[in-house]
């Protein structure tokens, strides 16, 4: 872990090479593509019952056919949304329950969070997909700076896989980490997956 100054700047600084990086990247859809193939291979993916997958949006990892993947396979998926400053789970089975929430990111429409059947506990969840700017090969992680994914980790059961998705470009050398940043079990990109060697 870096002096709490130094990892400010510095992931400020890296958040805005990532965020160039990603947004000038061509054949976004084939990239994709790639990516979830790997993730897809994982064997934690294969035995997983309950999937935890964010909803793409602008430049990020396209998520949305691995998720109809996912639910040709019979696995549930979930989806988060924000609620105060944590997010929640919601059982996804149609894109059609979602409408744009907080920042333009797809959400659950309010009317359907409120039924039992469509929640979940983190601690639930078997296999966990997550989107961020910025990733290094002992799978740090740098998200967007509101920490929401780093709280909802912490909750999550030590078997179950942590896997952040990258296009190669989004690999850096190092992510600065706090001690409030939560490192990944894999990330996956184009051409590699990156394991970690430690136990969470």
């Amino acid at each position: 872990m870096q002096h709490s100054d130094d990892a400010i700047r510095k992931k400020h600084l890296l958040r805005a090479e990532a965020h160039l990086r990603r947004l000038h990247l061509a054949d976004s859809v084939d990239r994709s593509g790639q990516v979830f193939a790997r993730l897809a291979a994982l064997p934690e993916y294969a035995a997983a019952r309950s999937v935890l997958c964010y909803v793409s949006v602008r430049s990020e990892v396209l998520t949305r056919a691995f998720m109809v993947k996912s639910w040709e396979l019979g696995k549930r998926v979930f989806v988060p949304y924000c609620e105060a400053n944590d997010l929640k789970l919601f059982h996804l089975t149609s894109f059609d329950d979602l409408a744009p929430g907080t920042l333009g990111i797809p959400e659950p429409k309010l009317e359907l969070r409120s039924d039992d059947r469509s929640r979940a506990a983190t601690e639930e969840l078997d296999f966990f997909v997550i989107p961020g700017l910025a990733f290094d090969a002992r799978c740090g992680r740098l998200g967007y700076g509101k920490g929401y994914f780093d709280r909802l980790l912490r909750c999550a059961r030590p078997d179950a896989l942590l896997a952040g998705v990258a296009f190669d470009c989004q690999i850096f050398d190092e992510v600065p980490m706090m001690p409030h940043d939560v490192r990944l079990d894999a990330v996956v990109a184009e051409s590699d997956t990156y394991r970690r060697e430690l136990p969470r």
